[in-house]
């Protein structure tokens, strides 16, 4: 064994010593990859992984560079900005990317793109040419 795959196994043995919290982190990454839309929150998400919430919380962190609540917020902010392409209302968007109200999903929206939702919406179906859905 070099000295490269030595000091690489140690840093693997250091960062992935437990292979359970590993797969229970990805667990709930794939969690709310699937369920974005979904009312989430942090007891329920412990709650599917049978895991202190505190704990979660922590390990989600570290290995991801944000919370579970930053993750998911992202993830519907990606997906509010597909349905945003396709034509879908504002409202619809918001309640079908799952943020329960139309106000803090825009001031999120804007805060994440710079944009508001009609904004953005705009500027892509201008791009793309396709007439807004009514």
């Amino acid at each position: 064994m070099t000295y490269f795959e030595k000091e690489l196994a140690k840093l693997k043995s250091l960062m992935y010593s437990n292979q359970e919290q590993i797969e229970m982190v990805i667990g709930v990454r794939n969690y709310i990859d699937n369920n974005y839309d979904a009312a989430l929150n942090l007891d329920f998400l412990s709650q599917v992984r049978f895991v202190s919430k505190y704990h979660m919380l922590r390990l989600f962190k570290r290995h991801y560079g944000v919370t579970p609540r930053q993750y998911l917020i992202d993830k519907r902010i990606a997906a509010s900005k597909e349905q945003l392409k396709k034509g879908l209302s504002v409202t619809e968007t918001c309640f079908a990317v799952g943020f329960e109200s139309l106000g803090s999903f825009s001031s999120l929206f804007k805060a994440k793109t710079g944009k508001s939702p009609s904004e953005y919406q705009k500027e892509q179906l201008s791009r793309s040419g396709l007439p807004p859905e009514s």
